[in-house]
């Protein structure tokens, strides 16, 4: 018979007394063998979000999670990935990716499909036709070692204890419990071999760490965790206030990504992609400092070399480079004018990704099939000015939706875009950077 009940385990965590890793380890893996019902994990999960876990309950979780399913080690300092909390318009793994593989960077990226209001790498790569997400560890291994980045999502065998947590979470409201997020981010980054992890933690409207606050803490958390397993971590804090580049929806992020491999990109989403691609170009000790990664990483888009490199990870994994010259975006346009003359005040960001959602963008249902076609492009940022009668952004849908297009135009109008007399100052894009 066991030394540990599920009882004795949440009336612990309930009382707020620190869990040893036995008992962590005992918990979940009677969670995942059906031992313990899924309301008594619940109810633990609930605890946690409650009462919160030190750095060693955070890191005993990890490991638990970590040795639940496949993992994969490679061996070296230049295995580096990064991984984002998930934002509106965040296509920067498709640019940065490339970009540090370009520079020597190992890059093995298993990502996640959309959540909530936020979208999803997987659900974005997979506009382009043929494009294979589903890839078994050996292929993996074999497309590392071939293009010096590969992009998969995740499978079963790759810590099934976080998909049953997971699940328990979306449902039971303790999605924001930072232990919970760092125990699952991390062990996910740790079973596919990255040596070193650059987290890109957003923060604003469009965030689920609305603020900066809680943004660090969660960076603290991260790097708190990587330190007990001694792997190489960095955290960039940075603004999801207003859309990341102009472009929401999956072949338009993906069409805005090639667009900025190529150094056509807009402003911002080249800055932090460029920003996040030295930093893993530094953890991979592939730079001798900041400033030399981003000049090598500029040089890479400046010739090519990491469009090249996309293009022949896209070929590598199935997808059809005539697909993805010629991706499908609705032809039907619907166009947001301002109302009225002044400045971009503000963006109900989280708002932007739900109407993606309703469009057939995102999905409302797990299992949901995603319309890649539809979207918006934004033509204007916070601080910008605007008159009367200007475009502020353009629907991309298709003629069946013509009705409801017309709905979220006037939602833009009347409450998502805000307009100012007086000048709005433009958010910093890149707040705070913590490493070990």
């Amino acid at each position: 018979m066991s030394e540990f009940t599920a009882y004795s385990i949440i009336a612990a965590k309930k009382n707020k007394k620190e869990l040893s890793y036995k008992e962590i380890k005992w918990f979940v893996d009677s969670a995942v063998s059906g031992k313990v019902h899924k309301y008594q994990l619940s109810a633990l999960l609930m605890a946690i979000y409650l009462n919160g876990m030190s750095t060693e309950e955070t890191a005993h979780l990890t490991r638990v999670m970590l040795d639940s399913g496949e993992k994969l080690k490679f061996r070296g300092h230049h295995y580096v990935d990064k991984h984002s909390t998930g934002g509106i318009g965040d296509k920067a793994s498709f640019i940065l990716g490339p970009i540090a593989a370009a520079c020597g960077v190992k890059v093995p990226m298993i990502a996640g499909r959309g959540l909530g209001h936020t979208g999803g790498t997987i659900d974005k790569i997979e506009s382009v036709k043929g494009f294979k997400t589903g890839i078994d560890s050996k292929k993996f291994k074999e497309l590392l070692k071939k293009n010096d980045f590969v992009l998969s999502a995740q499978t079963k065998k790759i810590t099934p204890a976080d998909g049953l947590i997971y699940s328990i979470r979306d449902v039971t409201a303790t999605i924001e419990s930072i232990p919970l997020i760092t125990a699952s981010i991390m062990s996910k980054k740790l079973a596919e071999g990255a040596n070193g992890i650059v987290m890109d933690i957003k923060t604003g409207s469009g965030s689920f760490m609305k603020t900066s606050k809680r943004a660090t803490e969660l960076a603290k958390s991260i790097l708190g965790t990587a330190k007990q397993f001694n792997k190489g971590a960095t955290a960039l804090l940075t603004d999801m206030s207003q859309p990341l580049g102009n472009k929401v929806g999956n072949s338009l992020e993906i069409i805005e990504s090639l667009d900025t491999l190529k150094g056509n990109g807009p402003e911002d989403l080249t800055k932090l992609s460029v920003e996040l691609a030295a930093h893993m170009v530094l953890l991979a000790k592939k730079a001798k400092n900041i400033k030399e990664a981003r000049t090598k990483c500029i040089e890479v888009i400046e010739n090519q070399k990491a469009y090249d490199l996309f293009r022949k990870v896209v070929a590598s994994q199935g997808g059809k480079l005539s697909s993805l010259d010629n991706l499908e975006v609705a032809k039907t346009k619907t166009c947001v004018l301002a109302r009225t003359s002044g400045y971009i005040k503000s963006f109900k960001n989280d708002v932007i990704g739900l109407k993606l959602v309703d469009l057939g963008g995102g999905r409302k249902v797990a299992g949901e099939k995603i319309d890649h076609a539809v979207g918006f492009d934004f033509h204007k940022k916070i601080g910008d000015q605007v008159k009367k009668g200007e475009k502020i952004l353009t629907i991309f849908h298709h003629k069946k939706q013509n009705t409801l297009a017309r709905k979220i135009k006037k939602e833009f109008q009347d409450d998502i875009i805000l307009i100012s007399k007086t000048k709005t100052n433009k958010p910093k894009l890149i707040q705070k950077v913590m490493s070990l």
